[in-house]
Formats: structure tokens, sequence, C-alpha cells
């Protein structure tokens, strides 16, 4: 899979998701990462797919995965 391209020293604020199928039975694929801009308007997205189909969705990141230790 590609790998996202990051923007020195800012973590992205939210994930942006592929989703399909309706209420309960939808899929999430995560196809991306956003980051807010400089001025507060808008984002910067960096996606490793473009949907033909389906929904795009944009969730803030409320958690993050814990790192492993090694």
């Amino acid at each position: 899979m590609a790998t996202h391209r990051k923007l020195p020293g800012i973590r992205p604020t939210h994930r942006i998701y592929l989703v399909t199928g309706e209420g309960k039975s939808a899929f999430w694929t995560p196809i991306g990462a956003a980051w807010p801009n400089r001025d507060g308007n808008g984002f910067s997205l960096s996606c490793a797919a473009i949907p033909l189909g389906g929904r795009t969705v944009m969730r803030r990141i409320t958690e993050r995965p814990a790192k492993a230790e090694a």
C-alpha cells in the first residue's frame, strides 16, 4: 500500500474512508488522511486511492493506537 506524504512535524487530524453499504453492514476502508491548513481554512488531503463508488467520509481522529514495545 502506498504511504501517505507526511507534513513535517504535523500529525493528521482526520482520517479519510471509503464507505460501502449502509447501516451496521457498512464497510469502512481507510484510504487517506487530512491535515488542517495553516490559515485554518480547509484541509490538505493525502489519499492512497480515489474512490469511484461508495461514499467518501472524513472523520476526526479521536484515538491513536498504542505503540508496540520493542
